[in-house]
This record gives structure tokens, sequence and C-alpha cells, in this order.
């Protein structure tokens, strides 16, 4: 069963959600070569650019309210889990109407996986900052700039007990696809931090292209150390790769649900 559907994409021609969508294809692609089974994975998306994708994916999903994709996934989980959940939201949903649902994901542990495209605006709704967008932004509702600092949600899924921490750049369709597959396959919350330009309204495409370097997994201080190199501002270098991953007992297997 094919996993792209025919409806018309909609995203900017050019988007890199195109190669995000892209890179979901062939990880869970590879995942049914492996054993998986397409008809066991749900996907759990709200609003913005990025949930789009709920349209064009063919796998069993949920479409739910803005900031609201974790607490819809955690149940999706809990009503069966057997199923392969697989949240998608955006840096506006997750750490500004949802970041408390994102700080208790990673606390319980649930086992999904939390797919955060990071362009750093609110996309959808033209331009305006989010949790991430870096000091001194200027769009129309900060026609003087961005007062405060960004959110780092690597550094907080970090301390706030995620299992799985990554980070990758959407125009790195290999690396990215190859996390997102790991990722999946993790038991236990795994969140990935995908960093991405808005072509029309936060273009950071040559930045990422020429300050991106790879990292290996460390132990839980190191992670956080590391994370907080980068303050999500177009300035520094920026580390990719795996973060953090340890085993450790799911929300599920504490509560017996099987």
């Amino acid at each position: 069963m094919a996993l792209s559907t025919d409806y018309k994409i909609t995203w900017c021609p050019g988007c890199p959600d195109f190669i995000i969508k892209k890179a979901i294809e062939k990880a869970v692609q590879e995942l049914i070569t492996k054993g998986y089974k397409q008809e066991d994975f749900v996907m759990v998306t709200d609003i913005g650019c990025n949930s789009k994708i709920y349209d064009y994916l063919n796998l069993s999903g949920f479409y739910g309210l803005h900031g609201r994709t974790i607490p819809a996934a955690l149940g999706v989980k809990i009503g069966n889990p057997k199923l392969t959940v697989i949240g998608i939201a955006g840096d506006g949903g997750t750490l500004n109407e949802g970041l408390d649902h994102f700080i208790h994901a990673c606390r319980y542990n649930t086992d999904i996986t939390f797919l955060l495209f990071n362009n750093q605006v609110f996309s959808l709704t033209t331009g305006q900052a989010t949790a991430t967008t870096e000091e001194g932004f200027m769009e129309k509702t900060h026609p003087s700039g961005v007062k405060e600092k960004p959110l780092n949600p690597v550094v907080l899924a970090l301390e706030a007990g995620a299992t799985f921490v990554a980070r990758t750049s959407s125009l790195d369709l290999g690396g990215m696809s190859q996390i997102i597959q790991e990722a999946i396959v993790h038991k236990g919350f795994s969140f990935v931090d995908i960093i991405q330009p808005c072509i029309v309204y936060h273009d950071t495409s040559d930045f990422l292209r020429k300050n991106c370097y790879k990292i290996e997994p460390m132990d839980l201080p190191k992670a956080i150390e590391e994370a907080r190199k980068w303050d999500y501002a177009p300035q520094g270098k920026i580390p990719m790769g795996i973060f953090y991953q340890v085993k450790e007992e799911t929300f599920e297997e504490k509560n017996g649900l099987k």
C-alpha cells in the first residue's frame, strides 16, 4: 500500500515540509520491511502547515486541536498500546499553547514518537513569533523586534525526562530519515526537533547549510551541555544528531497496559 495519498499538496513550492514528508515515508517504509505493519501506524497532528501532512500520508490518524497533539497521541496509545504512534506539531502549537503537554509527556515516558516541525514562526498565520523565535526578529506583532529569549526544546526535553532526544535538519533527508526511524523503534518518549526554514517568513536555509555539525549520543549532563551550545539564533554552530538515549520503564509498562 502506497504511503502517499492523492490529495493535492498545498504547501508553498520549495517548502522543506516536502523533504520531511519524504523522510517520514522513507523511515516508515524501511520499518515495514523489518516487520512493522502499515496498519499499526497512527499519526496524530494538530493545526498548521506541518499538520497538513495528515492529508498526504496514507496512515491511520487523528486530526486534533492546535497545541493538543500530545494528549491526543497519548490517548491513542493508552487505548491500544500495540499501535505505533507518531505525533506531529509545530513550534507554536507545541511550545506556546501545548507546552505543559510536552513537559509531562517527557516526564511520563509514554511510548510515542513526537516530531517537532520547528521553523521558529507561526507560518500558517503569516509569520508571527513563537517560543523558539530568536531575539530581535521583527514581524507584524513585534515591529520593534522580539525581546524575549527563545526556549530551547532540546534542553527542555532532556531536563523533563525524555528517554530519546534528537535534533535534525529538514535539509538532510538521509540523516533525518534515519533519526526518525531510530526514534520510532525506541521504547519510550522519543523527541525529534526538526529544524527547518520557512522560506516565506523565516528563511534560515543558508545558515542551516553552513553551520550544522554531527554529534553522537552522550550521557545526560553532557547532552544538556551540548544542547545549550546553540540558542536558536541565526548564528553559531548547531549540533545535530541523537543527544541522549536510555532505556527506562514506559508509562504503559508502569500502568500495566499491554
